[in-house]
């Protein structure tokens, strides 16, 4: 069976655009209205920056078999158990007669601060899998195959995300392969051991430059962790639980 990978490669360039795009749309419009943000928050506050991949995660899941198939956005009804808290509120979900297929999310960092904002993504990433596992182990999502959780973060490409970084540790030493690495490059690292670690489907890191609004340029780190991998895994995914209902 061949997969409807749904033109990605030109719904990934307009996802793009449509990010830069609504950000100086929300700033502006904050400007407007005489109450911006600080820094980068304007272009953040006003949601919906990840709508384009939202919508090419939705022609995946209907061009794969599944078109009858429940996708949820709104915040009403994106919420999911939790085993250490009552509730997470995903980005988006995919449910069939019941059964939860995928659990999404899409996040996204600009600069110029992106030290404080790695950690907290990190944490919140590796605390949210966890916290899921734990509840389908428990069965708070019904005796079903395991669902598909997918993180998908979109990274600023600019200087103060690719210049090497120092770390302090003054008692053990920091593993090699984190002394020295950019934002960019421990963003690499964390969405492959996500997925090694099994916490993640796939986990895909996204670069773009503030001035991709007009060409909707994107770049990955690895293969493991591309936009393609991200895609095609999720495409198999819905196609096998399509299979399953023949």
């Amino acid at each position: 069976m061949t997969l409807n990978l749904a033109n990605y490669e030109r719904q990934a360039k307009e996802a793009v655009m449509a990010f830069w795009g609504n950000r100086e749309k929300a700033r502006q419009k904050q400007i407007e209205a005489g109450k911006a943000d600080q820094g980068e928050r304007a272009g953040v506050t006003a949601g919906k920056n990840m709508d384009g991949f939202a919508a090419l995660i939705i022609d995946i899941v209907k061009g794969n078999g599944l078109a009858h198939a429940q996708i949820h956005q709104e915040r009403r009804v994106i919420t999911l158990p939790g085993f250490f808290r009552p509730t997470k509120l995903w980005d988006l979900l995919v449910i069939n007669r019941g059964q939860l297929i995928a659990a999404i999310e899409l996040k996204s960092q600009v600069g110029p601060s992106f030290g404080n904002n790695f950690n907290n993504r990190t944490e919140e990433a590796i605390g949210t899998a966890h916290d899921f596992w734990t509840a389908y182990r428990e069965g708070a999502f019904g005796k079903h195959p395991r669902p598909y959780i997918g993180w998908m973060m979109l990274v600023e490409d600019a200087p103060e995300s690719r210049r090497p970084v120092r770390d302090a540790s003054p008692h053990f030493p920091v593993f090699p392969e984190f002394q020295g690495a950019s934002y960019l490059k421990r963003y690499d690292i964390l969405c492959q051991r996500l997925v090694q670690e099994q916490l993640y489907t796939t986990a895909c890191l996204m670069t773009s430059p503030r001035d991709a609004a007009t060409s909707g340029t994107y770049s990955d780190l690895s293969e493991m962790t591309s936009f393609k991998t991200f895609i095609t895994s999720l495409a198999g995914h819905i196609a096998a639980e399509a299979a399953r209902e023949l």
